[in-house]
């Protein structure tokens, strides 16, 4: 058979690019036109919201939200779920926690944290990527799973540090107003970006949500690939749990609760960015950093909490809209 016949699956998956009009630049920049104009309307309404230390703390809050939510993004690419990653991020959490409390010190601490998230990546890889048993089931019950260890190694409470060590120390280091730990989640998002839009490994991603088989039967280990998003998912879920520990000195069982909302809304609203209706590291970036100051931004303005969690809730509303009426057009366009 000649090369000329043989199968390439993402061109197979996506049909041929023509010059973006009006409406579709509008749709791909609009996201980032609205996080600016919501930006300067809280720096115009409350100064204070472009105060350095306020700067600082949505940066950092941003860059360890943004770490958790990495692998995340492309499951959700891919057409498959994670429901476990805050349960992950919680039970990471705990058990450095524990472990800084029982007197292992930080290095090891920070070690056990993360070997949490590479069983959990490794259980979920497994039984959704290697079984093919449904992922929102499977993660379903990791995350419980998770979530009630990170609970028992409490006994239902938080755990007190009196020291963070090395991980309070660098999280404390800054260049003027920007974390350390900003730089590197920039780096590593510039990375997954590099990944995402420059290697083939990236463009399977997306040919895996508009059609697995054709993707497979092109000869593309498809479940080696989600084997390893999966795992991915939960080294930077328990990345994240450590430097929750560091942020917070302290381990709180129920810390994952406020990211679960969060992390759909921001992997999904951020698939409105460059895209239209594909999640990707850079709309997901872009949304935390948005989701985040918001939230400050409307506490700065005396919202109640109620009020910010209709927000949250109306916003995972609009992702989810976007990315179905998304996919569903874009898929509609392939099938003409």
């Amino acid at each position: 058979m000649s090369n000329a016949t043989t199968f390439h699956p993402a061109q197979r998956a996506a049909p041929a690019r023509q010059a973006p009009n009006g409406g579709e630049l509008l749709m791909r920049y609009g996201f980032f036109i609205l996080v600016i104009l919501v930006f300067a309307a809280f720096a115009f309404l409350r100064p204070t919201f472009l105060a350095p230390g306020n700067i600082h703390g949505m940066l950092l809050s941003s860059s360890i939200a943004a770490l958790m939510f990495l692998g995340l993004t492309w499951i959700i690419a891919t057409g498959e779920i994670d429901v476990s990653f805050m349960s992950v991020t919680a039970l990471s959490n705990m058990f450095t926690a524990w472990l800084v409390q029982a007197g292992y010190g930080w290095d090891m601490a920070s070690l056990g944290g993360l070997g949490v998230g590479i069983l959990f990546g490794l259980l979920n890889a497994a039984l959704v990527a290697g079984l093919r048993l449904p992922a929102l089931v499977i993660t379903i019950a990791t995350g419980a799973l998770a979530a009630s260890l990170a609970a028992a190694l409490g006994k239902g409470t938080s755990i007190s540090l009196g020291s963070t060590g090395f991980v309070g120390d660098l999280l404390a280091v800054k260049i003027g107003v920007l974390p350390l730990v900003a730089i590197f989640v920039g780096l590593l998002y510039a990375l997954a970006w590099f990944i995402q839009e420059k290697l083939t490994f990236g463009h399977y991603i997306y040919a895996m949500e508009q059609n697995r088989d054709a993707v497979a039967e092109a000869g593309v280990p498809v479940n080696k690939m989600l084997f390893m998003l999966y795992i991915l998912s939960g080294v930077v879920s328990a990345l994240a749990g450590v430097l929750l520990a560091g942020n917070l000195s302290s381990g709180q069982p129920y810390l994952g609760t406020s990211y679960f909302l969060d992390g759909l809304t921001a992997v999904l609203l951020g698939g409105m960015a460059l895209k239209l209706g594909k999640p990707n590291v850079i709309g997901t970036l872009t949304a935390v950093i948005f989701l985040i100051g918001l939230l400050n931004g409307a506490a700065l303005l005396g919202w109640t909490d109620s009020e910010r969690q209709i927000v949250r809730g109306s916003l995972l509303l609009v992702g989810v809209g976007l990315v179905v009426f998304a996919r569903t057009r874009r898929r509609s366009a392939t099938h003409t």
